[in-house]
């Protein structure tokens, strides 16, 4: 691969990946559905509410015997919320009745409790005449067995589970998340949390991609690192291949001595070379045992920014999640850009709206990247620009 444009760059990625957006139905406990995609339409299986049922605690009536008041009648039996059985209403009486419980043939009305004054002789006085229907919750009056509780392609919120849990589904078809792996190439690096030795540095890059993978949708089935050995490096890969459906390799794609992803991948029909952006310069593709790779540079800021240019979308669309699209926002201070290579400046909105630089274009510049908020985006024929310019922005 030559030096290339973003967009052509892009552009390859988009056909490569192609396949990634054929997702099947994947059945879940509705307890694990959090967050998933609903892969169709998903209806009622019955009537909510279940059955016809108090929406007060109260006093179950046939509304036409307190159409007077005040009115005593005499109390025929307690009805409790939970697995009951009860007589039908017996004419001119009242069953005493909890919040929920089920109505009594016979009855058309719940008069509150608040309007009744209980007696010592198993009776009640009603105070307030209630009509047909009030406080009744008819059964199927929210919900009818074949309604549309959620849509095919929303992503499952609280709400949602709520739902589903009251119609008693405990399961529910997602979407199947695109299955990614993560490879990180170096003999420098180490993990978090050990002690370095002179020469060494933490491995970032395996931890950073895990989770821009996980919130962009995508279920990350292995994090492995390499050292620069070529057969350590295709072993990897080969584990890889049976679980993933793209792996995404850092590191190793420039022009040292010991770069193991082109050594390794070139002559498997991998394609490397440059594209013509800053940070991220370094880029390859390659389909290595029918699964396609991305190969990013390295520095942790050129791996971020590389995901986020080619990847993010993608695997966002395959997991069933809405693409994040750019904006624009006036500089806070001007700007000089080399020419000839699109720049990725790491920037934060202001309060007023405006986007200020965070630091310099250093793709080492890791804290900088956890300051920002977005990636300023300044094509590759600008080399100047004023304050209060209007630029492209992503969100990070």
């Amino acid at each position: 691969m030559s030096a290339v444009s973003v967009e052509e760059h892009a552009a390859a990625i988009e056909a490569l990946l192609a396949a990634l957006a054929t997702r099947t139905a994947q059945r879940i406990p509705l307890t694990d559905a959090l967050g998933r995609v609903s892969y169709e339409d998903v209806r009622s299986p019955v009537d909510l509410p279940l059955f016809r049922n108090s929406q007060m605690d109260g006093y179950a009536v046939d509304a036409r015997s307190v159409a007077t008041t005040p009115v005593t009648l005499p109390v025929s039996t307690v009805i409790a919320a939970g697995p009951t059985g009860s007589a039908p209403l017996a004419p001119g009486s009242a069953a005493k009745i909890m919040t929920g419980a089920p109505i009594p043939d016979g009855a058309d009305a719940i008069v509150p409790v608040e309007d009744t004054t209980a007696t010592t002789a198993g009776s009640v006085t009603i105070e307030k005449s209630r009509a047909a229907g009030e406080f009744v919750r008819e059964q199927g009056s929210d919900v009818r067995t074949g309604t549309v509780l959620v849509e095919a392609g929303r992503v499952l919120e609280p709400r949602h589970i709520s739902v589903l849990a009251a119609v008693g589904l405990g399961e529910v078809d997602v979407r199947s998340r695109p299955r990614v792996a993560v490879v990180t190439t170096g003999a420098e690096l180490a993990d978090a949390g050990t002690t370095l030795t002179p020469g060494q540095i933490y491995d970032s890059n395996g931890i950073t991609l895990a989770a821009h993978l996980r919130a962009s949708g995508a279920e990350v089935v292995a994090v492995a690192r390499s050292s620069d050995d070529p057969a350590r490096f295709r072993e990897i890969l080969d584990a890889a291949t049976e679980s993933a459906e793209l792996i995404i390799t850092s590191g190793g794609v420039s022009m040292g001595d010991f770069e193991v992803v082109k050594d390794v991948l070139g002559p498997l029909g991998g394609n490397f070379g440059s594209v013509r952006m800053q940070p991220g310069g370094p880029q390859g593709t390659t389909v290595f045992d029918g699964i396609p790779v991305l190969s990013f540079p390295g520095n942790p800021v050129s791996t971020v920014v590389s995901y986020i240019m080619f990847a993010r979308n993608i695997v966002r669309r395959a997991a069933g999640l809405p693409p994040v699209l750019s904006s624009t926002a006036a500089l806070y201070e001007p700007i000089v850009s080399p020419p000839g290579r699109r720049q990725l400046l790491r920037g934060r909105l202001r309060d007023d709206g405006r986007v200020e630089l965070v630091a310099g274009p250093g793709s080492h510049l890791v804290a900088a990247l956890a300051w920002a908020d977005v990636l300023i985006d300044i094509d590759s024929e600008t080399t100047e620009l004023a304050a209060g310019s209007h630029v492209e922005v992503w969100p990070l």
